[in-house]
């Protein structure tokens, strides 16, 4: 058996439980180990001081820290599993670090931006959809790709969505009053196009290609939000994941706990929650502090 047949096989069990962005990261950064070393070499070429190589191969190549670290988390998760199955006799890659990341906290349109960006009409060719895209993007926190995945029977209550998120694990989101207003404006007007040209689909949000119908993709997604975000005098630069850090802020700020916003955004570590809210609540604890000892 080659390297390439293992790899093969490899992504053929991944493929039951991750996530099609997953699985496609995952075959890109493995496909680039089987070309360094040859279509044909055997497993055993790789070793812990080919993984180390492949490292600083990447890192020679110009990539930044994080881009690094996912090709090694694809690499460190093959070697595991083939370790599991067997091939190897230990599971060596387990060894090589990925670089050091610097935490960044990203900046999240404020309260004010938000209201702006959702206040009045939208300016884009079916408002109705797209104001509720930006409702579920900011007010439940969706990702990107939760939020093109849903379907009509997802919605489990009046004011709750079941979302399948990262590793296909579910969680139940809530839907405030604005979004539940903007689905009620936005089901009539996808039903009317459905039925104009006689087709099905379970998918909530879609768009339209000459007289097909398609399920939205998130590049759609993205350009759609940046669309009204610069209509509305807002900067460029917000896109659906800005959104979903909004979200955490916003609830962060107003009181909410760690543990419930994490639940809420479908996070597996905490300290990913932290991350995303980090720069508001450092303001608030900030504060706190300085009333308790400020004489």
């Amino acid at each position: 058996m080659t390297l390439s047949n293992l790899v093969s096989r490899y992504l053929e069990w991944k493929a039951i439980s991750a996530s099609p962005h997953t699985l496609k990261a995952y075959r890109q950064e493995l496909t680039k180990l089987v070309g360094l070393l040859g279509e044909n070499v055997q497993p055993d070429a790789v070793d812990v001081q080919w993984v180390m190589t492949f490292r600083g191969h990447l890192s020679a190549a110009g990539l930044s820290n994080p881009s690094v670290a996912r090709a090694l988390a694809a690499v460190r998760d093959f070697v595991r599993w083939a370790h599991q199955e067997g091939i190897y006799r230990d599971n060596f890659a387990s060894a090589v670090k990925s670089p050091r990341r610097l935490v960044t906290i990203p900046k999240a349109p404020t309260v004010d931006e938000m209201t702006q960006m959702l206040d009045g009409g939208i300016p884009t060719s079916w408002p109705e959809r797209d104001r509720l895209i930006v409702e579920l993007l900011y007010s439940a926190g969706l990702r990107n790709a939760e939020l093109i995945g849903l379907n009509l029977d997802d919605r489990i209550a009046d004011d709750e969505w079941l979302v399948r998120g990262k590793g296909r694990k579910e969680r139940k989101v809530p839907m405030g009053e604005c979004a539940r207003t903007a689905l009620a404006a936005y089901l009539p007007t996808r039903e009317k196009v459905l039925k104009a040209r006689r087709i099905a689909t379970p998918a909530l949000f879609i768009g339209l290609k000459g007289r097909l119908v398609e399920r939205l993709t998130t590049r759609n997604v993205g350009r759609i939000v940046k669309q009204i975000a610069v209509a509305k005098g807002l900067s460029s630069d917000i896109h659906p994941h800005t959104l979903r850090h909004a979200f955490g802020t916003h609830l962060m700020d107003r009181g909410a706990s760690s543990s419930d916003v994490k639940r809420l955004l479908g996070h597996a570590k905490l300290d990913t929650t932290m991350r995303y809210c980090g720069g508001v609540n450092w303001k608030r604890m900030r504060e706190t502090y300085d009333r308790a000892f400020n004489r």
